[in-house]
């Protein structure tokens, strides 16, 4: 019932939106999705990671062990198997889809993995103070020209980047930037700082495709915990997480 009545509030504000008449370059609007698989290990994915040219994250001293030990037990400690939401960049890269809407003073972004969703104020609004965290971090959003960018932060440290277990503290700060390149593909960028963490910040760039398919739309996916206390993710994703 929750989710329906976030689906219909979000439609209406799309609807002012439309009335209102953005320009194409400035409507984000649809169901995006992203390609390839760089949720598994960004660091695999040649091209995604774009600064540093190495395309090594760029971890302090001690902190690529603990990569390698999440790497170790990732199938059993990814936070994502244990129904966390996935947090950003990660829910961007999520082999699902995820819906934008948006009006004059926000945009909201509804994902198809376990009910996330985040509300991205345009309206000036302050950022939440130190110490309030979410799961899906707090975004305030801005347009420069066409590309429209979310400042994110305020994170709670439990979720990774991908399925490879590269992490980060709560000290991360995340700027995204929206820019449709074309009536279907829009490219997206992630810079990404944490000091607690990396030796400075890191990149990250992909693509999104828009669905176009006769009414698509998203699915319910459900993560729940069974009566043994085993956290159960649909079969089909857990073959494209864990292949």
């Amino acid at each position: 019932m929750k989710r329906a009545l976030l689906m219909a509030a979000l439609i209406a504000a799309a609807s002012v939106g439309q009335s209102q008449g953005q320009t194409s370059a400035r409507d984000l609007r649809g169901i995006w999705q992203a390609k390839g698989p760089a949720f598994r290990d960004l660091e695999a994915e040649k091209g995604v990671i774009t600064d540093p040219a190495n395309g090594k994250i760029p971890y302090r001293a001690n902190a690529r062990e603990t990569v390698q030990k999440n790497q170790r037990e990732r199938t059993t400690a990814d936070p994502l198997l244990a129904c966390f939401q996935p947090s950003v960049p990660r829910a961007t890269l999520l082999p699902e889809p995820f819906q934008i809407f948006q009006n004059d003073d926000r945009i909201a972004i509804v994902y198809q993995h376990v009910h996330a969703y985040r509300v991205i104020f345009t309206d000036g609004r302050p950022h939440y103070d130190d110490g309030i965290e979410f799961y899906m971090g707090d975004s305030r959003g801005r347009w420069e020209g066409g590309t429209f960018v979310a400042d994110v932060t305020n994170f709670k440290p439990e979720t990774w980047f991908d399925g490879a277990g590269h992490f980060h503290s709560n000290k991360l700060h995340v700027v995204e930037r929206y820019t449709r390149t074309g009536p279907n593909t829009m490219r997206y960028e992630a810079t990404i700082e944490d000091p607690e963490v990396f030796e400075r910040s890191w990149k990250i760039q992909l693509t999104l495709e828009r669905h176009t398919e006769p009414n698509f739309q998203l699915v319910e996916h459900e993560c729940e915990r069974d009566a043994k206390g085993i956290y159960r993710h649909p079969p089909e994703f857990l073959k494209r997480l864990i292949p």
